[in-house]
Order: C-alpha cells, then sequence, then structure tokens
C-alpha cells in the first residue's frame, strides 16, 4: 500500500490547487472563496518517482461542533488520525495566522509526520515570509507555487527526509516496475462512443467479463435528497459530511466499495437544482463535476425524495442520463417517511414515470431509506441488474425473426404514397443497446412507428429501462444503377 498524505490548513491556502498539482489533473474543485471543498477526497498521485494517495480535505476552522464547518473539521481530524505524513499549508503572503498557530500545535500533539508546505511563494514577496513559518516550530519546510508549478522540488526532498523508506518508489531502478499507460481505446466512427476517454472514475472496458470489473455508480439527484447518507448507510461508515442543510456536497466524490463480492465504486454527486435558479459560481462548477461524473458512470441511480416525489427536475435528471445513455435506475429515498398504502402509492408513481418518461418504459423502482438502512440490497441488486441490460447484445437470427413478426403483426403505413418496406436489423453496439434498421427510406421513417419497434424491443428482450439507441440506414434501389447504365 501507498502512503498515505493529507493536505491540512486553514481555508482558501491553496489546498486543493496543491492536490490537483499532484494528482495530475483537476478533480477538485477550485475557487477563490473560502470553504468550497467539504468532503474528503482520495486519489493516486505522483511526485517524482515517488508514488503515495494524497488526500484533499476541508479547510480547518473554529467552530461548534453541531454547525457545517465543525462537521467539516470532524472530517478533516479523520483524516488525520488515518494519514502517515501531513502537508500543512500555509499562505506566505498573508503571512501565519493565530489560526495557522493553534492547527499547527494540535499537528504536533497528533504525533503524526508533518512537512510545513509555505504555498504562494513565487516571487520575492512569497520568499519574503520564509522567516515566519520558523515560528511554527516544524523542521521540514517546502515553500511552493501549487498554481504555478514551483518548487515542488523541495516539497520532493521534504518527503523523502520525512517519510524515510515508506516509499514505493517507481522508476528506472532495479527491481522497480515502470508504471505503464492505458491504451486509448479506438474510436469507431461508425457508432456512438460508450463514454469519455480517460477519468478517475471511468468504466472499464466493455469487453471485460462484466463480473471481474468495478461497477461504477453514481448517485444524483436534486439537492437533500439524501445522497451522501445513502451512501453512507451502503459503506457503514460517516465517510461523507451530511446534515439538514441543501447543497452540502459540492466535489464528486467515488468511494470503493463491495456488494457480495462484486467490486463497486459509488459516486456521491452535488445536487442538481433548476439551471434558472443556479447563478453561484461554486454551485454551477459542483454541477458540471455531476454531469462529468454521470458521463463517467455505467449505473446511474436518479434518487428521488419519497416525500415529494416526481417534480419536474426529477424527470429533467433522469432524461439527462438517458440522453447520456447509461443504465439507470429509480431510487426512492426516505420510503419509510410515506404514510398510507405504500403500493399504491408505488404503482402510482410508476405510472407518472412511464408517462414523464416513456423513453425508459418500465424503469426499476427501489424504495430505500439512507437514514433507517431499509431497501439497500435491493436497491444495489436493481443496479446489477440495470448493468446486465446495457450489456445485452440479441444475437441478429433472433433479432430478425423478432422483426418479421412484429412487422407482420402490424406493417409499415404509406409514406408518401410508397410502402415503407423494413428489410433487416443488426445490434450495432451495447452499452446502451444499438441497433441498425434498413429501410428504403430513412428520411422519412415515421416516428410513431419507430417507438412501436422500440417498445416491442424492450418487451421481448427484456430491455427494460434502460436507453435505447435506434439508428436507420436507407438501402440502395437496386434498379436505379440499371437504369443509370441503360441511359
Amino acid at each position: 500500500m501507498n502512503p498515505l498524505i493529507a493536505i491540512i490548513g486553514r481555508p482558501n491556502v491553496g489546498k486543493s490547487t496543491l492536490f490537483n498539482r499532484l494528482v495530475g489533473k483537476r478533480l477538485a474543485l477550485v475557487d477563490d472563496r473560502p470553504g468550497v471543498t467539504r468532503d474528503r477526497r482520495y486519489a493516486p498521485a505522483r511526485l517524482g518517482d515517488l508514488a503515495f494517495t494524497i488526500l484533499d480535505t476541508a479547510g480547518l476552522e473554529e467552530a461548534p461542533d453541531a454547525s457545517l464547518a465543525g462537521r467539516m473539521r470532524e472530517q478533516t481530524s479523520e483524516a488525520i488520525r488515518e494519514a502517515d505524513v501531513i502537508l500543512m499549508v500555509v499562505d506566505v503572503r498573508a503571512g501565519v495566522t493565530p489560526l495557522d498557530r493553534h492547527f499547527a500545535q494540535m499537528l504536533r500533539a497528533s504525533g503524526k509526520k508533518v512537512i510545513l508546505v509555505g504555498n504562494k511563494a513565487e516571487g520575492h514577496a512569497g520568499r519574503a515570509g520564509l522567516s515566519d513559518l520558523y515560528s511554527l516550530g516544524f523542521e521540514s519546510i517546502a515553500l511552493i507555487s501549487a498554481e504555478h508549478g514551483e518548487g515542488m522540488g523541495e516539497l520532493y526532498e521534504a518527503l523523502i527526509s520525512v517519510a524515510g523508506g515508506q516509499w514505493q518508489v517507481v522508476g528506472e531502478e532495479e527491481g522497480a516496475l515502470k508504471p505503464k499507460r492505458p491504451r486509448k481505446p479506438k474510436k469507431n466512427k461508425k457508432t456512438e462512443k460508450d463514454s469519455p476517454a480517460s477519468s478517475d472514475i471511468a468504466p472499464e472496458d466493455s469487453t471485460l467479463d462484466s463480473r471481474l470489473s468495478t461497477l461504477s455508480i453514481a448517485i444524483i439527484g436534486r439537492p437533500n435528497a439524501g445522497k451522501s447518507t445513502l451512501i453512507n448507510a451502503l459503506i457503514g461508515e460517516e465517510r461523507l459530511l451530511t446534515g439538514a442543510e441543501p447543497g452540502i456536497t459540492r466535489d464528486a466524490i467515488a468511494i470503493d466499495f463491495e456488494h457480495h463480492g462484486r467490486a463497486m465504486k459509488l459516486v456521491d454527486t452535488a445536487g442538481m437544482r433548476k439551471r434558472a435558479n443556479i447563478e453561484d459560481k461554486v454551485e454551477k462548477l459542483a454541477v458540471a463535476d455531476t454531469v462529468r461524473a454521470l458521463q463517467y458512470a455505467q449505473v446511474v441511480v436518479v434518487l428521488i425524495d419519497a416525500t415529494i416525489p416526481m417534480e419536474k427536475q426529477d424527470a429533467v435528471i433522469a432524461a439527462l442520463v438517458e440522453r447520456e445513455g447509461r443504465a439507470i435506475v429509480i431510487g426512492l429515498n426516505k420510503w419509510d417517511l410515506v404514510r398510507g398504502n405504500k403500493k399504491e402509492y408505488l404503482e402510482e408513481l410508476r405510472y407518472l414515470l412511464d408517462k414523464q418518461l416513456p423513453q425508459l418504459s418500465g424503469v426499476t423502482v427501489a424504495p430505500c431509506s439512507g437514514l433507517k438502512r431499509e431497501g439497500l440490497n435491493g436497491l444495489l441488486d436493481a443496479c446489477i441488474a440495470a448493468y446486465d441490460i446495457w450489456n445485452r447484445r440479441v444475437p441478429t437470427a433472433e433479432l430478425n425473426r423478432w422483426l418479421e413478426d412484429i412487422v407482420a403483426h402490424h406493417s409499415p403505413p404509406m409514406v408518401k404514397g410508397r410502402r415503407l418496406k423494413v428489410k433487416y436489423m443488426t445490434q450495432v453496439k451495447t452499452r446502451p443497446p444499438a441497433f441498425q434498421l434498413h429501410c428504403n427510406m430513412a428520411k422519412e421513417f415515421p416516428d410513431a412507428y419507430l417507438r412501436y419497434l422500440i417498445n416491442g424491443l424492450r418487451e421481448s428482450f427484456g430491455l427494460i429501462g434502460t436507453p435505447i439507441r435506434f439508428h436507420l440506414k436507407a438501402s440502395e434501389n437496386p434498379f436505379a444503377k440499371k437504369k443509370k447504365k441503360r441511359s
């Protein structure tokens, strides 16, 4: 296991910027205002030939334990307890503050190995604050500029001196394994791509055995639907920050998890409000991070508050997942708060779903309660089933026998005075299932008859609740070439 390094400091000293610098990509949200980061975020990182796991944390603040800032501080305290080395980040341009001194004393009391990192030290103005840093009493000090990448050599030397032989060294040394870069998948221009090229939460290649690959599940929904509480219930610990305040989560946080021997990656996301109501810059960044998370996910759980279900925003979010082509499950959270006949309530909700989202007809609705830890296994089983349907492939021979029967049952309509001829069909890809239909008039193909074929596919081959892509291809008229030759 690689050593775990936690980045600690008061708000707005550049912790997330340093985190992104060490990881090598922009994973954590960064903004000029303090307090953007709230949850703990882990990621593999490299500095030179050193490999380690880096941990970004919320800014340390003095606040009552029950407040949001107090709960954020408890998350940071947990990071300090589990870390092997701590990087205490200080803004050298602002100088050492009383809050820095207070938390430096707390870190010394923890007994952990600490490196004092003076950030924003580019230029002479930054270097002028070096003498002030020694007053905090730490031996290992590194002056850096996380934004501009300066001083990484100093940080490297400090890590070597503090950690000693703990590090897993990667490079050209004898006996060391050189990390292999994954090959970029070849793009098929003829078909729709499955997902973006790479990410820390990107799904595995579809050619892998689905039983062996890690199943990536993103939990999305409106603010205060209980997404973080649900993930905490699933993993059995208070890993994510929760509370009654809406919009606590900002970063998309990926957590490794195992369910009945199946490796999973659960991704918590920020709540998605109506676009017209989003004015705050940080909220815009958080929503963009949520959209990126669902693009990289394999299964998306759209979490709905059972006490106020199926608002317009719920349907908008589910429609977004369908457009992205992800497998989808509707999670009905806070099920324990529903009063009356729950069976009738569930049937009415399924009716509303089919009416508002006909493109996801029959999507699975999984009642659950993150607070009471009820219905969790059913939700995860529904995710596995949705993933299997998302990967389903129908043999061409079976598909065309079905096509012949369904066309015989309801023949294609006349289009512009000509008979529409449906010839044959093939499945061109999975994830989601995509089919290509060969016909004589692709551009004039009626939408109503296309929906008839898609609904027939769902019912006949069990493609319930998954997005289906349908491509129409016009077959060439063999007599047209003969006419050209004669002329």
